[in-house]
């Protein structure tokens, strides 16, 4: 092996460590975007993909830079803008997406986004009404 593989196999290993942990966070992912609006947490997530909750977490950290609940909140908030968009009410929206209470995700939606989700419903209605004008 010379200087620059051993070099390269050096790094791979540092940075790629293991293909399975890769697949693991990658499946976590998948599964939350697939389950969004299902009640998740991290204990459901380990037992699901067969591995220890506090290893998922580094593992979903180091990979993705969130850990799986700040993934799942803006999956969250990402699809309830959408719904917004749609003139679906705030409430119905509230619980499509997941959450089980409208105050915490109006409180949510507003650290998010900076307008509470009523305000950006209007606005986007708005906007909307604005385009079919022109």
């Amino acid at each position: 092996m010379t200087f620059y593989e051993r070099k390269i196999s050096r790094i791979k290993s540092n940075h790629y460590s293991n293909d399975i942990q890769i697949a693991t966070v990658i499946a976590t992912r998948n599964f939350i975007n697939n389950n969004f609006d299902e009640e998740l947490n991290l204990d459901f997530l380990s037992d699901a993909l067969f591995t220890s909750k506090y290893h998922l977490l580094r593992l979903f950290k180091r990979y993705y830079g969130l850990t799986p609940r700040q993934y799942l909140i803006d999956k969250r908030i990402e699809k309830s803008k959408e719904n917004l968009r749609n003139g679906i009410s705030v409430t119905e929206t509230c619980f499509s997406v997941g959450f089980k209470s409208l105050g915490s995700f109006s409180t949510l939606f507003k650290n998010k986004t900076g307008k509470s989700p009523s305000k950006f419903r209007k606005e986007q209605f708005s906007r909307s009404k604005l385009e079919l004008k022109s």
